[in-house]
């Protein structure tokens, strides 16, 4: 017997014929360890009242079957018997079985293995022990026995992989950059190399170049592949064309095949090694791009670009083919590194890794936001005496509101300070005891328990969430203290999917009441903060969410508002401490902060109304000797808004919050940008980018201007293709939208009426001028 430690790479369910077994890869410090858990049964539950009725069904379709009483109940506080099977062939005939002849059934959409890590607390890192044998390139441990290690981190050997093909998926090359590896491998007739500082490994054809990948990862043994849309893309392609030639890829450790399996989503089984997507990734980490394009994030991030940067790069890929294809091994292999860049710059292994230890989903698991909460949170439940319910159990068909957002006060401020509450509705969860299991306990014994919304009441003592939410909470403080952003990034994340959870009709754990009670007491908090900050004599212009705009006296300086700030977030936590110890005898965990002060300060009006616009303003702040303009909601940071609008509005913001301001000056500017309009000058920046929503055919009725000059471009170039999700860039000439070439007869009214006139009218409308004035001096300029 032997005990390890390690991160589990892979994992996988099989039937033998002593049980279930499971089979997890680990990375170890010692090399890769393959892990086997023999004799297990896996489980669902059904209500105690229906176990004869299954029991019939069951013998009747010879299903094996072992029947419980674990001392569980539902939501609905009927008693619940296991249902455990030696066979997965058995539990998932038994689904269909009971539920084809109405009978009711829990938790049986959770998977086996999933089961077996979370009900022992592993969340990635863990300690093994068992009987060990080696094998040829990776240690076995049989009969092992698994615990949670929460404090191990692994060290990835990772491979970018990306790869090169025509329209129909036919490969052309595949390029390897990372860990022992700088080679690209190329379907050719051998050339001279020596130039190069990599390696190009020429193959006689397809098989040739898969059997050749198929070499090289088995020889450098990758824990990690790391690649752009690689998933869906290149090891779909990879597989789709093994399939083809009628070949298996044995990319998996001791030569075990990959296996692909499509759906909603695209999942690789690669046994020993994970295979994780910059995209998917990014995404997770809440990073947001215009597109999040290869050559976007490069260019935004490193500052590089792709090597092809064509409009039809799929074009000019097969021509490099068939004409140069040391250029196309150049173009894949920089594509290879750029991925390899990206994520050393971002530390995207790193917050994939602490991902996984936080939430227990895979290294390379997209979204899983329910299955997240559903890793934590079901075990605790189970230990309460309680199992899951199902979608809809609660048999509510209301809906809980949004956030609260405050009708704003427009116009031009001097000094506005902002105070935020500090993660506002994991705050109020854990204050007020919002939890499933808290609501069915509170609703038991509503004589004791802390009143929510729409007849919802908490237990005081019976919870999860409130606990697990101050664990995150101080881990959270801890990874700042220790500098350690990616756990902290993690952790927020995290804290803040809680309430998206349980306030999603697709999780098991929705009700009305729960999201509810979360929203609404937001909202109580956000009134009662107003209301707070006017009796003690300032003004609150605007609120949203979590966040509270004050309007201080114009004479005041910087340091008279941050002193101001503080103390105005200092008055208001130890208020709330003493009105919920007061009304609800609970502390308070709600906390407020000092976050902003603006001076000057633009709350703009809805266009062509009175009202003060929501979500929409600019401010300057200040910070480490420095000025910097704020944009929120507002052209300046909409992707479906030209860079010359961006410009526009930017210098039309800074001559507004200047101290020499004059309305003239806004006139002036916008006769400026107007003549250089029409004389050119901004041509290279009159381009819309807007991504393709759906497929060019499937836009029937309503057509918007980049569809349309997408299928006017691929009319005149019927060898092209666009593919939905792809950036169209237009430009408008006179014959409307046009896909953008950089050669073009610009309509140039359009986009003083469309681009620069909105911007200018917004800020002298709301300051008093008739925007007839600006119309007008565009007339008497030409």
């Amino acid at each position: 017997m032997v005990t390890d430690t390690g991160f589990i790479l892979s994992k996988e369910a099989f039937d033998s014929s002593s049980g279930v077994s499971f089979v997890f890869w680990l990375w170890c410090e010692n090399g890769p360890l393959k892990v086997q858990v023999e004799h297990q049964e896996v489980v669902f539950f059904i209500p105690e009242n229906q176990v004869t009725a299954a029991k019939r069904l069951l013998q009747n379709q010879n299903i094996h079957a072992r029947f419980a009483d674990a001392k569980l109940k539902n939501f609905q506080n009927q008693s619940v018997i296991c249902c455990y099977f030696k066979s997965l062939k058995d539990y998932y005939s038994a689904i269909k079985v009971l539920k084809s002849s109405q009978l009711v059934t829990f938790e049986d959409d959770v998977r086996p293995i999933d089961r077996f890590l979370m009900e022992r607390f592993i969340k990635g890192s863990v300690w093994v022990k068992g009987e060990i044998q080696i094998r040829s390139g990776f240690r076995l441990l049989k009969n092992a026995k698994l615990k949670p290690n929460n404090e191990f981190r692994p060290f990835f050997k990772h491979v970018s992989i990306d790869i090169e093909c025509n329209g129909e998926g036919v490969l052309f090359s595949i390029g390897l950059v990372g860990d022992g590896i700088d080679k690209v491998l190329m379907i050719g007739r051998p050339k001279p190399t020596t130039h190069l500082d990599y390696q190009i490994n020429w193959c006689e054809d397809e098989i040739d170049l898969l059997t050749q990948f198929e070499n090289e990862i088995q020889r450098i043994d990758p824990d990690v592949l790391i690649g752009w849309n690689v998933i869906e893309f290149d090891f779909s392609v990879l597989h789709a064309r093994a399939e083809a030639l009628g070949i298996s890829l044995k990319l998996g450790r001791n030569k075990e095949i990959m296996r692909v399996r499509s759906g909603n989503i695209t999942r690789i089984t690669m046994p020993g090694r994970v295979v994780i997507d910059g995209i998917d990734t990014l995404k997770n980490a809440t990073y947001h791009y215009d597109s999040f394009s290869l050559a976007n994030v490069a260019s935004i991030e490193l500052g590089e670009e792709k090597l092809i940067s064509t409009d039809n790069r799929l074009e000019e890929i097969i021509r490099q083919f068939n004409e140069d294809k040391l250029s196309l091994a150049n173009y894949n292999r920089q594509d290879c590194i750029l991925v390899l860049r990206i994520f050393e710059k971002l530390k995207l292994l790193d917050f994939a890794v602490v991902r996984s230890q936080l939430t227990g989903l895979e290294l390379e698991r997209m979204g899983g936001s329910v299955a997240a909460f559903t890793n934590l949170y079901l075990p605790l439940l189970h230990r309460s005496g309680y199992i899951a319910p199902n979608l809809g159990d609660h048999g509510l068909s209301f809906d809980s509101p949004g956030g609260y957002v405050m009708s704003s006060q427009p116009g031009l401020y001097k000094n506005i300070l902002v105070l935020d509450y500090k993660s506002l509705y994991p705050s109020i969860m854990r204050t007020f005891c919002i939890d499933p299991l808290g609501l069915v306990e509170g609703l038991k014994k509503p004589d004791d328990a802390i009143e929510g919304f729409n007849q919802a009441q908490f237990s005081r003592t019976e919870h999860h969430l409130p606990e697990l939410i101050r664990e995150l909470a101080a881990t959270r403080q801890m990874a700042k203290d220790k500098n350690q952003p990616m756990l902290s990034q993690a952790i927020k994340i995290i804290m803040n999917s809680l309430y998206g959870v349980l306030g999603s009709k697709g999780c098991r754990f929705y009700d009305p009441r729960l999201s509810s009670s979360i929203t609404l007491r937001g909202h109580e908090i956000m009134q009662t903060t107003k209301q707070w900050i006017e009796e003690w004599g300032y003004d609150v212009i605007y609120g949203d969410t979590d966040s509270t705009f004050v309007k201080l006296d114009d004479d005041l300086n910087s340091l008279n508002c941050n002193e101001i700030g503080t103390k105005l977030a200092e008055k208001i936590n130890k208020r709330w401490q003493q009105v919920l110890q007061k009304d609800y005898k609970i502390d308070s965990f709600l906390e407020i902060e000092y976050e902003t002060h603006y001076s000057p300060f633009f709350m703009p009006t809805i266009r062509g109304k009175t009202m003060g616009s929501k979500k929409r303003y600019v401010g300057k702040v200040e910070k480490n000797g420095a000025s910097k303009l704020v944009f929120k909601g507002m052209e300046t940071v909409r992707s479906d808004w030209t860079e010359l609008a961006h410009e526009f509005q930017t210098e039309l913001f800074e001559i507004l919050f200047a101290e020499n301001y004059s309305q003239e000056l806004i006139f002036q500017a916008f006769d400026r940008y107007v003549k250089k309009l029409y004389a050119g000058e901004f041509d290279a920046k009159l381009i819309y980018r807007k991504r393709l929503g759906q497929h060019l055919t499937d836009y029937q009725k309503n057509i918007p201007p980049h569809v349309k000059a997408a299928k006017q471009y691929l009319a005149d170039n019927p060898h092209l293709a666009f593919q939905r999700g792809q950036i169209i860039k237009y430009v408008y000439t006179a014959n409307g939208a046009e896909y953008y070439t950089g050669q073009h007869n610009y309509d140039y009214g359009i986009y003083v009426n469309k681009q620069l006139l909105p911007i200018a009218e917004m800020i002298v409308v709301d300051l008093g001028t008739k925007v007839s004035s600006l119309s007008d001096r565009q007339i008497q300029l030409f």
